[in-house]
């Protein structure tokens, strides 16, 4: 059962495995679901639906234990965010779904596609986690996130301290300075005890290019089946980037079928809150595009 949150616009929430997961709504027709990541919300997504909502019912879903979500008592590891993003889908019952996806939610939305491609029109993904890693193709200030993150490991206001986490690490990935009211909306879901855990769980998890972790295997899986579907896909990659180099988007155009590719200039890994119009608009013109094809 989907339910109203009282004092927010188009805010929704409905019941997976027993916790409520909350999502933002606008927009009708086949679905086009957004899907973040760490450690963002439904909130990234705010300034790019308005260009989408025209095309689609878009539903920017907060992943379980982030954004409005419950917090369950869970361990927070990318088959758990899977496994509650494969029953939201299904609670919602949504076909011909289009997702867009952000680095972590990349994983999770390439996952579904990839098993579900019957049940999808398209996939757009940003800074996402498209391949294995290399050493040779882990872009300068990932490897410089991934030293911080090493180094504050046993640090624990870092790892027990949701608000100083994202204090932290998100104005890193970041061209322009977040103002208060920004920054406040992305600390007040880790504000309350235990929020924390998602956090560092994905810390956990962070693909470091030894290929070895659970994470690795899972984007090599799905990473083979993305070179052999013919899923209409957008690619958008950003200079100098963070997850996404220039040598990934080569490898990119070179290995996926029926890729769309569209750089949208000067970024880190946030263009959705430094150039949403772009993002948006290059969203809507693709769009646009597929819908011809599959209607």
């Amino acid at each position: 059962m989907v339910t109203t949150f009282p004092n927010t616009s188009h805010s929704r929430f409905v019941e997976v495995f027993g916790s409520k997961m909350h999502f933002i709504e606008d927009g009708s027709g086949d679905p086009i679901l957004f899907l973040h990541g760490i450690p963002t919300s439904s909130y990234l997504w705010r300034n790019i639906i308005p260009y989408i909502a025209p095309l689609g019912r878009c539903i920017a879903v907060d992943l379980i234990g982030m954004g409005k979500s419950d917090k369950p008592n869970i361990d927070y590891t990318i088959e758990d965010h899977i496994k509650y993003i494969d029953k939201f889908i299904e609670t919602l019952k949504l076909k011909r779904l289009t997702i867009i996806m952000h680095g972590w939610g990349s994983i999770i939305g390439f996952n579904y596609a990839m098993n579900h491609e019957a049940k999808c029109k398209g996939v757009v993904f940003y800074e996402a986690y498209l391949r294995p890693f290399n050493e040779a193709d882990i872009s300068l200030p990932y490897q410089e996130q991934v030293t911080l993150l090493q180094a504050e490991e046993h640090n624990a206001e870092f790892v027990m301290n949701g608000t100083h986490y994202v204090d932290k690490i998100l104005p890193q990935g970041m061209m322009r300075p977040l103002t208060d009211e920004e920054m406040s909306h992305y600390r007040e879901p880790f504000m309350q005890k235990g929020a924390e855990r998602p956090l560092r769980q994905y810390l956990q998890e962070i693909p470091y290019g030894t290929g070895k972790s659970s994470v690795e295997k899972l984007i090599t899986d799905y990473s083979q089946k993305l070179t052999k579907s013919t899923l209409p896909k957008l690619m958008l990659y950003s200079l100098p980037g963070f997850i996404t180099t220039m040598a990934t988007a080569i490898w990119a155009k070179e290995h996926l079928p029926n890729l769309e590719i569209v750089e949208i200039g000067e970024e880190l890994h946030f263009a959705q809150e430094s150039n949403p119009s772009l993002m948006g608009e290059t969203i809507s013109v693709w769009l646009q595009g597929i819908e011809q094809i599959t209607t």
